[in-house]
């Protein structure tokens, strides 16, 4: 280990453009008389003056030692570190170096300078450089004259869109968003049941464009996505053109600056967009999800490149989705609903809840089809001025989702296969039965969108229950 390379006796870090460094420079002249010092200079090979200090402008000495802070003082004993001072404070340099009368003249302290090796524009390289290289991925050499976004595309690990190319550097500085071990394996991902790693998960979110902050919430969402219950491989093999969608929930929102409000299905923001993209990267490139493979949507939707936002659990009149699906209040949490495309619902005329309520009904009832019943779940998502309708009422969002389950019982003769001059319906055995559009719970509300135009939206699901997915909520972890 290079740390235990130092030389024993005292070994002090500075940078000449540190007014503080340059402030000690004859402190460390006077030390160098009386104790066995080494000066480690980041900048300047001849700075301080008269002390021949050591040429570190590499960082590799300061970024081994965690040097944080120039000047940093260390104390060193067959080549270990035993104690540090930060920044200059007499009476700690005289406490650690037995010294008196250390820099008289001289203020009795001042804060330091960041040291270059924590810069953020060379602290990734760093941790590449000199970090051992703890990434066990296959490492891609590219020629010369290969442009890396067309390579990454020729090898078919995009979306159609540009990728981030994920280099050592920014891989390790992707991993420092999460507490979790690069080689910890995440889940077994379907199709191909892949070993997916913390490290695998960074390099896609690289790709994705992904911050190292956002990571958490992806991993918690692969966990979530590679359950029995979600059914991940039955989402990518139907032809029905639905993918993961996911609600954020918790304070993480607001710490990630992710976007609730207006179009909040839409561009424009970065975490929404990158974590849903991450996540469908590394369905694809670690588990083998392509299109025209496994995935066989007929249509698709453009929400398999990406579908993911937060919920606006401040202007809600309801607790959040997550609390509604069991998960503890105020845990941070990512939801999965397996749905297509969102579509608008427009009511700028309904002033009630129970008017309303019918809107959001007769939208409902043509989810896939108007006779097919039973088999799909929705997500409900109701915007800011439609929510204020039922807030005023004291509607909570169980009575609202009762409302709709009863609009929703359906006459079986409206049902069946002929009826109405359709073809497509139930069978002859229902006509005299009611049956109702969605399953119990099968509707699940959200509370999303601009606070302007008097819209809401419905996101319609696949399969639901034990023989399709089921929606799964998963705690954010760091």
């Amino acid at each position: 280990m290079v740390r235990s390379q130092l030389p024993s006796g005292f070994v002090a870090f500075v940078k000449r453009e540190c007014p503080t460094c340059a402030l000690v420079e004859p402190v460390l002249a006077q030390l160098a008389e009386d104790v066995p010092l080494t000066v480690y200079t980041q900048d300047d090979p001849g700075f301080p003056a008269g002390i021949g200090p050591v040429d570190d402008r590499s960082l590799e000495m300061s970024w081994h030692c965690g040097v944080e802070v120039v000047p940093t003082l260390l104390c060193v004993e067959d080549g270990i570190e035993k104690e540090r001072v930060i920044g200059w404070h007499r009476e700690e340099w005289e406490a650690l170096t037995g010294a008196k009368r250390l820099g008289s003249g001289l203020p009795d302290s001042r804060p330091g300078c960041g040291s270059l090796s924590v810069a953020p524009d060379l602290a990734p390289g760093l941790a590449a450089k000199f970090g051992g290289s703890e990434l066990r991925s296959r490492r891609v050499e590219l020629a010369s004259a290969e442009d890396p976004f067309e390579a990454m595309q020729d090898r078919s690990w995009g979306d159609g869109l540009p990728l981030v190319p994920p280099s050592e550097e920014r891989v390790l500085a992707m991993l420092g968003g999460t507490t979790r071990a690069p080689d910890d394996v995440v889940a077994v991902v379907p199709p191909d049941l892949a070993e997916c790693s913390v490290e695998k998960v960074a390099v896609n979110a690289v790709m994705a464009g992904c911050k190292p902050e956002y990571l958490p919430v992806v991993l918690a969402a692969l966990e979530a996505a590679c359950t029995d219950e979600f059914n991940m491989h039955g989402l990518l093999a139907t032809t029905m053109p639905v993918g993961p969608v996911l609600v954020v929930n918790g304070a993480v929102r607001q710490r990630l600056g992710m976007n609730s409000g207006r179009n909040v299905f839409g561009q424009g923001n970065r975490a929404n967009l990158s974590i849903g993209r991450a996540l469908q990267l590394v369905i694809r490139n670690v588990g083998g999800g392509r299109p025209g493979e496994v995935d066989r949507a007929t249509f698709g939707n453009p929400g398999k490149l990406s579908f993911c936002f937060a919920e606006d659990e401040e202007g809600s009149p309801w607790e959040p989705l997550s609390e509604a699906l069991g998960a503890p209040v105020g845990v941070d949490t990512v939801t999965l609903f397996p749905g297509e495309a969102p579509r608008s619902v427009v009511d700028q005329l309904s002033r009630d809840p129970e008017s309303l309520a019918r809107t959001f009904a007769v939208n409902l009832r043509t989810l896939h089809h108007p006779k097919l019943v039973i088999a799909f779940d929705a997500m409900l998502a109701i915007g800011p001025e439609h929510s204020r309708i039922f807030r005023a009422a004291g509607w909570s969002k169980q009575r609202l989702a009762e409302r709709l389950h009863e609009l929703l019982l359906i006459p079986g003769a409206e049902l069946v296969q002929g009826a109405g001059g359709i073809a497509e319906g139930m069978p002859e055995s229902v006509k005299d039965a009611t049956i109702p559009k969605f399953r119990p719970g099968g509707i699940l509300i959200v509370h999303c969108g601009g606070g302007a135009g008097l819209f809401s939206a419905i996101i319609g699901g696949w399969a639901g229950g034990a023989m399709g997915s089921q929606t799964v909520w998963n705690e954010i972890r760091p």
